[in-house]
């Protein structure tokens, strides 16, 4: 094939097929006497991995470098090991996904029940409850996203409010939303609505307008990312 019929076939444009192969997100192609690039059907399926890999927008860097690693390893001819990269990624997202769910459930739960702040986790329980990294969420102590208590020791104590803010703001920059938008948003919030409580902050229309649209859309796209993984599984079990 010719860049322009795999370009066709791809649903790519020509130079997306050029930048590809400079990016050795394909294998490298051999050209003819004429000075043509010849492309086969394996070339063709590395090009709709790439493209299922990053068809979705809303992907943050981790998820990109994960996506990236899918595609470079396709681009190696190396697909054992893509197709492995890949199911790690699929399960990656589901935990995402279910992130998202606990997330939306913590909202409903602390709009709707009573909380207690009964059991205290340590930070690095918290942490891998919530599968962050300990800077992470230290990082968003330092600008201010929330504020937890210390120990007579010093130490950060976790009740479970202070869990459920942290799935909360986790899952608003799995949405993209970054430090500082996140900090303005609850800022705002306890402006207008003279709040400082998790559950206060929660009730405000502003703050469920933004939360459940974030939600909504995260699902969506959620979704749509991991249909797309499924097909570059299948097509790389068949590249086996």
């Amino acid at each position: 094939m010719r860049t322009s019929e795999i370009a066709k076939k791809a649903q790519i444009h020509p130079n997306t097929v050029r930048l590809y192969e400079e990016w050795k997100f394909i294998s490298p192609v051999p050209r003819k006497e004429n000075g043509y690039r010849e492309y086969s059907e394996i070339h063709l399926r590395q090009l709709y991995i790439a493209r299922l890999a990053f068809k979705q927008e809303f992907i943050q860097n981790n998820l990109r470098k994960k996506a990236t690693e899918i595609v470079l390893l396709s681009g190696k001819e190396l697909f054992h090991k893509s197709l492995l990269s890949a199911k790690a990624y699929l399960s990656f997202l589901h935990s995402e996904y279910d992130y998202m769910t606990k997330a939306i459930q913590s909202v409903d739960k602390l709009l709707h029940e009573e909380t207690t702040n009964l059991p205290i986790f340590t930070h690095k329980e918290t942490c891998k409850q919530l599968q962050l990294t300990e800077e992470t969420v230290r990082n968003w102590e330092r600008n201010g996203l929330f504020a937890v208590s210390r120990s007579a020791q010093n130490r950060r104590q976790y009740a479970a409010s202070d869990m459920q803010k942290l799935l909360i703001i986790r899952t608003l920059r799995s949405a993209h939303f970054s430090i500082a938008s996140i900090l303005h948003l609850f800022e705002e919030i306890e402006s207008v609505n003279h709040v400082t409580d998790i559950q206060s902050l929660l009730s405000s229309a502003k703050f469920k307008d933004e939360f459940y649209h974030v939600t909504d859309e995260l699902e969506v796209n959620l979704k749509k990312a991991m249909n797309n993984v499924k097909l570059i599984i299948a097509i790389l079990e068949k590249l086996q």
